[in-house]
């Protein structure tokens, strides 16, 4: 706080307090002089108490991001990527190991010491390659053939916003943080001779093959000597066009253009020369859009018009604040970076691809992963966030005449089965979103569940009842059960909207799972046209759609037999009794832990018996004992999950994060419950597993879950009081959380 005085040519003068970058100013003549100063003086000690307080107010504020991790799930089957981004931002920008294959599909594996450079986007945790845009190396001196450069790894830092590492084959700090649109590098050239590689060919391809062959136009463009802009029109996963612009403080000297290294290739290499002394830094800042080259212009003004690196970190720092301080837990430290990492996670998609200042447009939609328990807790966590996802879901509608399956930036890749916009929008609605248009959400999913599309064919299930294996050569039970799902997921909204034939319809169509049952081995089969189950049948072989085919996706008969989340009581009558359905849920938690069949299954992972954690369709199964009278086997396995499959190290995840899915069962089973069927409001209780959490709703309220004598042994539940009052329902409703109060779990050593 600054006092200083300005007297003008008329003798008035003006005195002005400095406080916090504004200036309060008192414009005063001499007779007024002594009267101005005391209230000047008092100005000053109201304004030095109001600091005092704001200054103890920020500083008591609690930084989560100490205990985020990005770390956690960057080896192995995590495909995790520990570089620098902001909740729900376009940028993702970090260390490139390796560009080939499904083992980088996030870009990056900790056991590598050499990085190929610095991209600007990522997928987070996904088991398909995509995105790793505008690869940059900074170098000194003579490059190796490779262009790649080794790195300490004691250097290697991450947290929300941040990323550093040192590449020591040339003497390079590198640095990086982000906006939603804009990557800002600071490299420090510790050996000065200041070089550049940009490789704009190289991006997350399955193969070598693809790298050479995926870009199918580019356009670079030198403005200047510090501007570069252009575009690239790229088909890996599926075809997108990005625009950048690409903006330097120190003026490029020189450019070399490389020779491509095949001739299939459509995009350059180069590289560029600056002018830095030992010691001197290279800054780079990096703006995407999905819209044009001035649209990343747009971006880059709006967002990154300064260099100051440390203001950026501290933005999206305090960025991430906003969205993991929706849950404030209690526990030890390892706990509190679990759990926030996995916070981390959740807030990094969907992606707003729309350009800064436009109305959202979210993608990077892993609908089949996310609609199981993602989508739901943002409805609790970001719910500002939700009507936007449901309007950005009707607008790729618009465009391509269905609801997304998996959406990446705004178009769809036909990836996995199912239609799982439906239970996403439903929920919302059900839920109480309503700025989208009802009326046209329900037509979209009408014409989504009654219109042919890659693996659709409604014609063939409505007069089966079912996918017959010898019609639908791939996933047909599969298919047919999440099919039925989102049969009733429609059927629901129909009710809502009083579509009373529309809800018979959609209603039979639910009970299409029962058709699959066999009644003699009592699991899911698959069954030809003629009503002929399929023999021989494998009940634990698996099957993948792209590589050996099968009836199941990712999974077989075991795993895929509990997939009807909306009808748990019409599943137990099928196998005839509570008692059978729970004898054979212990089967399978209890079998051989093996992968069976040939082809791909490095998706099914994280097993315990036949029940794999690391692959979706099993996320809600250790729920069901909840659901069929033995509550305390859930309670015993899900602290088993969490214990084992959720561990505090770089190779902790026991299969993809999934866009955040993972986490999200994580972040639910830890608070006590979660949504079995993800349609509607109801969380089936399980067990908390730290000892107290509080959720910040956005309408002022808490709803806090508290576990009394949680401990390594005090696993199971003894009682539940909502509010002080016995509560003995299976599941507490969405409602019942908005309405804040306290949900409390009275733990003990023995069970019920």
């Amino acid at each position: 706080m600054k006092l200083f005085t300005i007297e003008n040519k008329n003798g008035i003068k003006a005195f002005n307090t400095n406080y916090g970058g504004r200036v309060v100013k008192l414009f005063v003549s001499d007779e007024n002089r002594n009267v101005v100063k005391l209230l000047t003086y008092s100005l000053i000690a109201i304004l030095l108490l109001f600091s005092c307080v704001s200054q103890k107010s920020e500083q008591t504020q609690t930084d989560y991001t100490k205990y985020v991790d990005p770390f956690i799930g960057a080896a192995e089957f995590g495909h995790c990527f520990p570089g620098a981004c902001v909740p729900f931002g376009l940028i993702q920008v970090g260390s490139e190991t390796g560009n080939s294959g499904w083992a980088y599909c996030g870009g990056y594996q900790s056991t590598d010491s050499t990085i190929n450079g610095f991209t600007q986007t990522r997928l987070n945790g996904t088991g398909c390659p995509d995105l790793g845009d505008l690869l940059m190396l900074p170098f000194s001196g003579e490059m190796n053939s490779e262009y790649k450069s080794a790195i300490n790894k004691k250097t290697e830092q991450a947290s929300p916003g941040f990323y550093a590492v040192q590449l020591t084959d040339f003497g390079i700090n590198a640095e990086m943080t982000a906006t939603p649109h804009v990557a800002l590098h600071r490299y420090k050239f510790n050996k000065g001779d200041a070089k550049l590689y940009i490789d704009f060919q190289s991006a997350q391809c399955g193969s070598e093959t693809q790298m050479k062959t995926h870009v199918k136009d580019a356009m670079v463009n030198f403005e200047n000597e510090t501007t570069i802009s252009g575009y690239s029109q790229t088909h890996v996963w599926l075809e997108r066009t990005y625009y950048y612009v690409i903006e330097f403080n120190k003026p490029i000297i020189k450019r070399e253009l490389l020779e491509n290294l095949d001739d299939k290739e459509k995009a350059p290499r180069y590289v560029l020369d600056f002018d830095l002394k030992p010691g001197e830094e290279l800054m780079i800042k990096v703006a995407l859009s999905s819209t044009g080259i001035e649209g990343a212009k747009t971006n880059l003004a709006k967002e990154k018009s300064d260099w100051d690196f440390e203001s950026t970190v501290n933005v999206a720092k305090d960025s991430w604040n906003k969205y993991l301080g929706k849950v404030e837990i209690e526990g030890d430290d390892d706990k509190k970076t679990m759990f926030y990492t996995s916070m981390y996670r959740l807030f990094i998609q969907p992606n707003n691809i729309a350009d800064n200042g436009d109305s959202p447009f979210y993608s990077t939609l892993s609908l089949w992963d996310t609609y199981r328990a993602a989508h739901p807790l943002y409805t609790i966590v970001s719910p500002e966030k939700v009507d936007g996802f449901v309007n950005s879901m009707l607008r790729q509608f618009d465009d391509q005449g269905y609801l997304p399956i998996w959406a990446l930036w705004g178009k769809e890749t036909h990836c996995m089965i199912g239609n799982h916009a439906v239970p996403v929008i439903v929920d919302a609605y059900l839920k109480g979103f309503n700025s989208f248009d009802a009326e046209r959400a329900y037509q979209a999913i009408k014409t989504t569940l009654t219109t042919d599309m890659p693996k659709s064919k409604w014609d063939v299930y409505d007069k089966y009842g079912y996918y017959p294996f010898d019609i639908i050569k791939e996933e047909s039970v599969s298919r047919t059960l999440e099919s039925a799902y989102d049969d009733y997921c429609a059927a629901q909204m129909a009710k809502a909207l009083g579509k009373e034939d529309d809800y018979e319809f959609f209603t039979k169509r639910s009970t299409y799972y029962k058709n699959l049952f066999d009644p003699e081995t009592k699991l899911m089969r698959g069954k030809d046209s003629n009503g002929k189950w399929r023999t021989p049948f494998h009940s634990f072989e698996l099957s993948h759609a792209s590589t050996s085919g099968g009836d199941y996706t990712e999974g077989n008969a075991w795993q895929y037999t509990w997939h009807v989340q909306h009808d748990v009581d019409g599943l137990i009558d099928l196998m005839g009794s509570k008692e059978y359905f729970t004898t054979k849920l212990d089967s399978l938690f209890t079998m051989a832990e093996s992968q069976d069949g040939s082809g791909f299954v490095m998706d099914v992972t994280g097993l315990i018996g036949q029940y794999a954690h690391g692959n979706e369709p099993s996320h809600h199964v250790a729920y069901l004992y909840a659901l069929a009278g033995k509550p305390y086997r859930t309670q015993e396995l899900l602290n088993e999950i969490v214990k084992t499959k959720y561990v505090n190290e770089i190779n902790g995840l026991c299969g993809n994060d999934d866009c955040g899915q993972m986490s999200a069962w994580y972040i639910f089973t830890n608070l006590g419950f979660y949504p079995v069927n993800p349609c509607g409001g109801e969380y089936v209780l399980g067990a908390p597993q730290l000892e107290k959490a509080t959720i910040n709703l956005p309408n002022g309220k808490t709803f806090t879950v508290e576990a009394v004598n949680f401990s390594a042994d005090n696993i199971y539940v003894d009682s539940v009081t909502l509010n002080g009052e016995p509560y003995t329902k299976k599941y507490i409703t969405h409602e019942d959380i908005l309405n804040g109060g306290e949900l409390k779990f009275q733990m003990s050593h023995f069970h019920n």
